[in-house]
């Protein structure tokens, strides 16, 4: 059940008239009283043909016309607005039980507390199974004010309350960092306009992804200039920048003016401060073109800095310099999910979008993030962005393997805080990505399992994955995959490196079972980590001997032979053997 408080009106008359009347798609019928202050002595307009909204309307703002004659200045924030609604799963409530429902509310919002005879007064009109709307009119009986800070937090939690006595759909407790919800009103202006999303929506989306693009304020508002959003700016009289507000191209009110979307109101974590310190937050040094000759791939760079992410929110200490650092590599983390989406091919796109929108709730939460703590990964969300070529199929699939290991971490970490809505929006986000994952390495195991290592050399390798990995070696020996695996093995071997170290070191930066299928992360997380040669630690350390040694001229004399061109790797594997 929810119960969303609206913005303060002044028409106690005109909102009337929308609860008594057809509804702006003819969705409102029967509608009457269910529930009233306890001196109401007016009839019901929906029950009695000689009630007029207009009566009905005076009577409620009496309290508010006696104060306004006695102050000089008048009140004129009085309307009340509160619509209550069950979930769509929900029974079939009574006119009783909505009733109850709306006198417990409004004494919990503090319209009306237990006890007080002089309340504020107010009504509750049903006009459709699933809901109510309360309208209230807030001066007191006695002219005071009523005391509503926080009455939208302690009407939810009433909701809570009402679920469990009454056995409806139980919903998770609020806890402010939520984004806002657009209006009714908002969401039939979309759908008249043909827009897929109502604006506030579309605005967020369209804030969330400028930010991996820019580093500093200033950027960010020329972005979303340059991206034709109509944007608003307040700045102080030296001309820094204090504030930001943004509307949507065609989104205007009656008089043709166009409406904006303050961006603190669009979402908690969207203000002009907490984008200031997320943007400040990365090294200068770290820009893309501080690394234009990193031997590494932007793709490739972003995973390795997610394999620390383990360590950076469950170890980074107790207490809330740990917290704070954690809640900022979890935010970071939901900017790389966005200009991933950004940037990955267009068979992708549409679930690392949904991924990214999901995960949008868990990058905020109470706990103020210590920006500064997750520079890597913003840098690595930039280079993305910034990068002019695509990412090949080996190294997306492991950045995205390794971001559904990252938000279920997140999902756990937020769990271990009691965040019930952004623990939710972590798991939302790892199905988008488990999906995400199984298409990005489709390509990659077609090309691998068509040239599969020999049967001899697969039963040497699956020894080793007994050894490595013995409470999931059936499960990947077993799995389809599995010589696609193989021959990731074989290749790295060929390289240098060791099959069983590989296995050991993949299943402990990734434990293995919390994973579907255990093959196909070993396969992105080695492919990952084996790309390059291993080093040689012997011809290594003869080189160094040979260059201490010898004079200058005697190694032009005396040139190193070639390296030896190495033997298949089937043959190495069984040489090694």
């Amino acid at each position: 059940m929810i119960a969303a408080i609206k913005p303060a009106g002044s028409n106690t008359r005109g909102l009337l008239a929308y609860l008594y009347g057809r509804g702006t798609h003819d969705e409102h019928f029967d509608p009457h009283i269910v529930a009233g202050f306890a001196m109401l002595g007016m009839p019901d307009p929906g029950r009695d043909e000689n009630a007029t909204l207009t009566e009905l309307g005076h009577y409620l703002d009496e309290p508010v016309s006696l104060r306004n004659s006695e102050f000089g200045k008048p009140v004129t924030d009085h309307v009340w607005h509160c619509p209550v609604r069950a979930a769509p799963e929900d029974r079939h409530l009574s006119d009783a039980e909505w009733g109850e429902i709306a006198q417990r509310i409004v004494q919990a919002a503090g319209i009306a507390p237990a006890g007080d005879d002089l309340g504020c007064r107010w009504i509750a009109v049903r006009h459709a199974d699933d809901h109510i709307h309360i309208l209230a009119t807030t001066v007191r009986e006695d002219g005071r004010r009523p005391k509503l800070h926080d009455s939208g937090l302690r009407a939810g939690d009433a909701c809570r309350e009402i679920e469990k006595d009454y056995g409806l759909r139980r919903l998770k407790k609020g806890d402010r960092t939520a984004a806002r919800r657009p209006t009714q009103a908002e969401m039939h202006k979309a759908e008249r306009l043909g827009w897929e999303e109502p604006s506030p929506e579309w605005l967020q989306d369209r804030i969330r992804a400028a930010i991996p693009h820019v580093t500093n304020a200033e950027e960010f508002i020329a972005y979303l200039e340059a991206g034709g959003i109509e944007v608003q700016v307040r700045r102080g009289p030296s001309g820094d920048l204090l504030g930001y507000a943004v509307g949507r191209p065609g989104d205007v009110n009656e008089a043709g003016e166009q409406i904006y979307h303050p961006g603190s109101k669009l979402s908690p974590d969207l203000s002009l401060p907490k984008i200031k310190a997320r943007l400040e937050s990365s090294r200068p040094e770290e820009h893309p073109t501080a690394r234009r000759n990193h031997p590494s791939t932007p793709w490739q760079r972003a995973t390795d800095a997610l394999d620390i992410l383990h360590t950076e929110i469950t170890d980074t200490g107790t207490g809330d310099a740990g917290d704070a650092r954690s809640q900022a590599h979890i935010t970071a983390l939901g900017e790389l999910m966005e200009a991933t989406a950004q940037k990955a091919p267009s068979a992708l796109r549409v679930q690392l979008q949904a991924a990214s929108k999901a995960f949008t709730h868990a990058q905020r939460s109470q706990i103020r993030a210590e920006d500064r703590a997750a520079h890597a990964l913003r840098a690595a969300a930039r280079d993305i962005v910034n990068t002019a070529t695509g990412p090949d199929g080996s190294a997306l699939a492991a950045l995205i393997a390794a971001m559904v290991w990252a938000a279920i971490i997140a999902g756990r970490w937020h769990e271990a805080k009691g965040h019930a809505h952004q623990t939710d929006a972590a798991r939302q986000a790892v199905q988008h990505l488990q999906t995400t994952a199984d298409h990005a390495l489709a390509p990659t195991l077609a090309e691998l399992t068509a040239h599969p290592p020999r049967e001899e050399a697969r039963r040497v390798l699956a020894r080793d994955v007994r050894a490595a990995v013995p409470d999931h070696a059936e499960r990947i020996i077993a799995d389809p995959v599995w010589p696609a695996l193989a021959t990731v093995l074989v290749d790295a071997e060929a390289r240098g490196h060791q099959p069983h170290q590989l296995l050991k070191e993949a299943a402990a930066q990734r434990e293995l079972t919390t994973a579907r299928q255990p093959a196909r992360v070993l396969i992105t997380r080695i492919q990952h980590t084996s790309r390059n040669p291993a080093p040689n630690r012997r011809a290594e350390a003869a080189r160094r001997r040979s260059t201490i040694t010898a004079s200058p001229a005697q190694q032009a004399r005396n040139p190193q032979p070639p390296a030896a061109a190495p033997t298949s790797a089937e043959q190495q594997h069984r040489q090694r053997r």
